[in-house]
């Protein structure tokens, strides 16, 4: 059974800084692709980034050069470094995790509680 929790989320200042992190269990990161996704009020869910089995990265284009995703596959940890936040980034976000050996921006079957992230200008 793969659980996914994720933690870190919070009320931040526009141009402040926060650090989401996703700790799996159940799911090795060497054998799933690995996604944070974000839900902002009235819209539909989005791909943010994502981190593959061999860790290359992905990142959607309205986040490229601001967040950085990453992983520790030993301590089966996924974190999500967001700088330079804006009011738009004001969202739920969850993490994904995805066994198919196929890198996409769809997603996997396993997803998190979701963390709220607010940001206030």
């Amino acid at each position: 059974q793969v659980r996914l929790v994720e933690s870190g989320g919070g009320f931040v200042q526009a141009g402040e800084s926060l650090t989401l992190s996703c700790v799996s269990s159940g799911a090795s990161l060497t054998q799933h692709n690995m996604a944070w996704f974000r839900q902002a009020p009235g819209k539909e869910r989005e791909f943010v980034a994502a981190i593959s089995m061999s860790g290359f990265l992905d990142y959607s284009d309205s986040v490229r050069g601001r967040f950085t995703i990453s992983k520790d596959n030993a301590k089966r940890t996924m974190s999500l470094l967001m700088n330079s936040l804006k009011t738009e980034d004001t969202a739920v976000y969850y993490c994904n995790a995805d066994p198919s050996r196929v890198f996409t921006r769809n997603g996997g079957p396993y997803w998190g509680q979701g963390t709220q992230v607010t940001v206030s200008s």
